[in-house]
């Protein structure tokens, strides 16, 4: 036989063949074949043989970990005319929303303070003020947007943020989470009645540690605490978490603390280097003169009557680390070289704080708090999880050993039974090497799945068998085809029912439901356009004779 009229008669079992191959791949070359930025997320795992030869994530119920549902924090005026868009040019005012901002930043009933609220200005020129902060009643927040100009009462205000800010908060949570290396993790939204929650699922964390990454806003500033004009000494913001470039991790620091190596963003270099000679730091008398923190504890004191030159380190509003200019850089300051290679460190006492910094940087601030007191927690401790994946493992073996003995005594004909269970295996094989691939997370609703698909194959398979089988021996491979193709057809209608009903679940967020789903769906995609036609083939060969 010529090998083009091989391959061409033969082009189905010959595909199977090959995704085979790429699921063996996936699954078990170190490393995987992918980046961690797929459907999970994570950082690059080091894996070994000896550990885990499965390049397969877990999620909570195989893995153990934690899962908190908790709403934004928020209060919004949402579609309200703020006159921030000129009617004519269609341009927007910034001068008019830094006024609105500076009202309510300034009003005395909200107290609140910068970063706790947000001016959104939509395609049709109304905007949304939202605001991040809890005890805060309607009347006052009303109140303080009328002194700035904005006709609004109470039927505009509501609870809750806006669908771009609980999107910036998912983004944010899951390049933290991406940032930590903390494989498996999933951040997304989930909507119950009105309220709408963030919902974070981390393999292998405490509730405590997910609990302080979610808790942490993220706002970091580089505060200069330098003598002011009357002697005394006075603080002033010189950098945030918007002019940094690039961030590198921790590394320990000729003292006892650590510092994070710091890229300023080009268009921001300039102005801090000028900030820096203004007040001092780039002179002489300006380094290696910041007494705030006490070397035999870390703790740091400010006292106002000492003129000293700092550069504290504040997440949050919290002062995390003090520094002195070193020489080096207050020379560059003072020469005006630094902003050509505009880069330097930000110093924490620990190194878990040093890693939380450097964590938030590259990350950004979140941009609203989550309330973690309203939110729902769920926590599965890893020798639990380690118990599910065993079950889920000696179930799956189950169900095929149980299939497998129902095909045989139902067919009495190893040509028919041996390449349909041995179609059915590769099916829930190439399966594995796809989530494998996309690095997503299994749980117990994906096992669940997984019995589906092997189920529904089945189903399949054996309708394809009686199809064919029905009207005696077959002989011919026209009269195969032609009993083939009727068959396809049947189980063709089937799958397209299957995916039908099972899309809504998909989609929706509807927690294990989701992931049963999904599997299901992409086991009748994989069995419908590669495995069937596949098995059709190896019957075609096995019981015509021309």
């Amino acid at each position: 036989m010529k090998p083009v009229s091989f391959f061409k008669e033969n082009w189905r079992v010959i595909m199977l063949v090959v995704f085979v191959l790429g699921a063996l791949i996936a699954l078990f070359v170190p490393g995987g074949v992918m980046d961690d930025d797929g459907y999970g997320g994570g950082a690059e795992d080091e894996q070994s043989w000896t550990d885990d030869p499965l390049n397969i994530e877990y999620g909570l119920g195989l893995e153990g970990g934690t899962r908190i549902s908790a709403p934004v924090i928020g209060m919004t005026a949402e579609n309200i005319d703020a006159g921030v868009v000129d009617d004519e040019t269609g341009e927007v005012d910034d001068e008019r929303i830094g006024e609105i901002e500076e009202v309510l930043y300034d009003d005395e009933d909200l107290d609140i303070e910068i970063g706790d609220a947000n001016i959104e200005v939509h395609d049709d020129g109304t905007v949304s003020a939202e605001l991040f902060v809890e005890d805060v009643t309607e009347e006052a927040f009303i109140s303080a947007l009328q002194d700035a100009g904005i006709e609004v009462d109470e039927d505009d205000v509501r609870e809750g943020v806006t669908q771009e800010t609980r999107d910036d908060v998912i983004t944010t949570i899951d390049l933290r989470i991406n940032e930590a290396g903390l494989s498996g993790g999933q951040v997304s939204e989930a909507a119950m009645g009105d309220q709408h929650y963030v919902v974070t699922e981390v393999p292998e964390m405490g509730e405590d540690e997910l609990r302080e990454i979610l808790d942490d806003r993220g706002i970091i500033e580089v505060v200069a605490y330098h003598p002011g004009d009357d002697g005394t000494q006075t603080n002033e913001t010189v950098l945030t978490g918007d002019d940094i470039a690039d961030v590198d991790p921790p590394t320990q620091d000729e003292g006892t603390g650590y510092e994070v190596p710091v890229q300023v963003e080009s268009n921001s270099a300039p102005g801090f280097q000028e900030d820096m000679n203004d007040m001092g730091y780039g002179e002489p008398n300006g380094w290696g003169n910041c007494q705030v923190s006490d070397p035999q504890t870390g703790q740091m004191h400010f006292d106002d009557d000492v003129e000293q030159h700092c550069l504290l380190t504040v997440v949050d509003g919290e002062p995390v680390a003090a520094h002195s200019m070193s020489n080096t850089l207050g020379s560059q300051m003072g020469s005006g070289d630094w902003e050509t290679s505009p880069s330097f460190y930000m110093g924490a006492q620990e190194y878990s704080e040093a890693q939380a910094l450097s964590v938030n940087l590259q990350a950004g601030e979140l941009r609203a708090p989550l309330d973690l007191n309203e939110g729902d927690v769920y926590s599965l401790q890893p020798a639990l999880a380690d118990q599910f994946k065993t079950y889920s493992l000696l179930i799956g073996l189950l169900s095929v050993v149980t299939v497998s003995g129902m095909v045989y005594v139902r067919y009495r004909d190893p040509r028919v039974a041996a390449p349909m269970i041995l179609t059915a295996l590769a099916e829930v094989f190439i399966l594995l090497g796809f989530a494998a691939l996309i690095r997503m997370p299994l749980d117990l609703s994906h096992v669940a799945g997984f019995i589906a698909v092997v189920g529904t194959g089945v189903d399949d398979l054996i309708i394809i068998a009686d199809e064919v089988m029905s009207e005696g021996d077959v002989n011919s491979q026209r009269v195969f085809e032609s009993r083939f193709r009727k068959a396809f057809w049947i189980i063709g209608a089937a799958a397209a029912t299957t995916i039908v009903a099972m899309s809504p679940l998909a989609v929706l967020s509807l927690g294990d439901l989701r992931g049963f789903a999904i599997i299901t769906i992409l086991g009748v995609l994989i069995g419908v356009l590669i495995t069937r036609p596949a098995y059709g083939d190896i019957l075609r060969r096995l019981l015509t004779d021309k």
